[in-house]
């Protein structure tokens, strides 16, 4: 049966379907040597361009959802490529055969902490969509006095210049002085709502940690710029908080040699973080 071209691609993982939407609006991509249309719907056996590019079509069935945890570190962005040549969150992430990683959300440049890619363009799409209100969780460093009122602002809400806003929680997480820490929840995903909302109450942050997506935590054992592929479990999490059907499938094995090829792959990362780290200071210093 036919489907809609840009949920074809999507789904074998060569963006999110928004992504997909622009390039086929774009005329960026072809089907069978004739330019798309948005709304085409093709067969499986479709030869499918992209850039002059043909790219590999799959089905439902031959799709394995996987989804990767990254610690984002403070000075990355969230493009693929950066005209400026700024390191861009794609750099660390393993190499995938015939589709490619797509971040779930956002986090700027200023901001650390748990960003989720996955192999999924739709998944993707549908964890981002407005009407997905998935909560997220924020370690929050604040320079500036906050006293009961300011917290009650924030829980109650504050007008920001894309409407009200407000934190689902705020708590304290210690600090001294004027520097304190503080967990904040929300579930919208509007752009840089977190630092507005401290904004719009006059405290300023130094220092913004994203630590929660949904029931997901950023692992405690993942070093910045480090990444762990998210088991099953995990996955139709996901996959169920989308609408989407549970995956049956995963890359990660459960027999002995899969887990010490992981612990492999963990430490791999590990030296590569900090002789990237040993690497940076180094040029500090110079």
């Amino acid at each position: 049966m036919s489907e809609k071209l840009q949920k074809i691609l999507a789904r074998a993982g060569h963006g999110s379907r928004r992504e997909m939407e622009a390039w086929i609006a774009a005329g960026r991509v072809s089907v069978d040597g004739e330019i798309a249309n948005l709304g085409d719907r093709i067969e499986a056996d479709a030869k499918v361009r992209i850039d002059g590019r043909q790219v590999s079509l799959k089905s439902a069935e031959d799709v394995i959802c996987r989804v990767l945890a990254y610690h984002k570190p403070e000075g990355e962005i969230c493009s693929r490529k950066d005209p400026e040549g700024r390191p861009t969150v794609f750099d660390r992430l393993p190499r995938t055969r015939d589709s490619r990683w797509v971040a779930v959300g956002r986090l700027d440049i200023n901001t650390s902490g748990l960003l989720l890619f996955t192999s999924d363009g739709e998944l993707a799409n549908r964890l981002m969509h407005p009407s997905n209100e998935v909560e997220r969780e924020y370690a929050v460093r604040t320079f500036g006095e906050v006293n009961d009122l300011v917290v009650q602002k924030l829980r109650t809400g504050v007008m920001l210049e894309d409407g009200p806003a407000q934190f689902d929680q705020i708590k304290a997480a210690g600090g001294e002085g004027i520097n304190q820490w503080w967990h904040v929840a929300l579930h919208e995903g509007r752009n840089r709502e977190v630092r507005r909302l401290w904004e719009a109450v006059e405290v300023q942050v130094s220092r913004l940690i994203r630590v929660r997506y949904g029931m997901i935590e950023l692992p405690k054992t993942l070093p910045r710029g480090g990444w762990m592929e998210l088991p099953l479990e995990q996955v139709n999490y996901l996959r169920q908080l989308a609408g989407l059907e549970p995956e049956t499938r995963s890359m990660l094995g459960m027999d002995k040699h899969s887990v010490a090829r992981a612990k492999v792959r963990s430490a791999k990362v590990r030296r590569a973080v900090r002789k990237q780290k040993t690497s940076q200071g180094k040029t500090t210093r110079q």
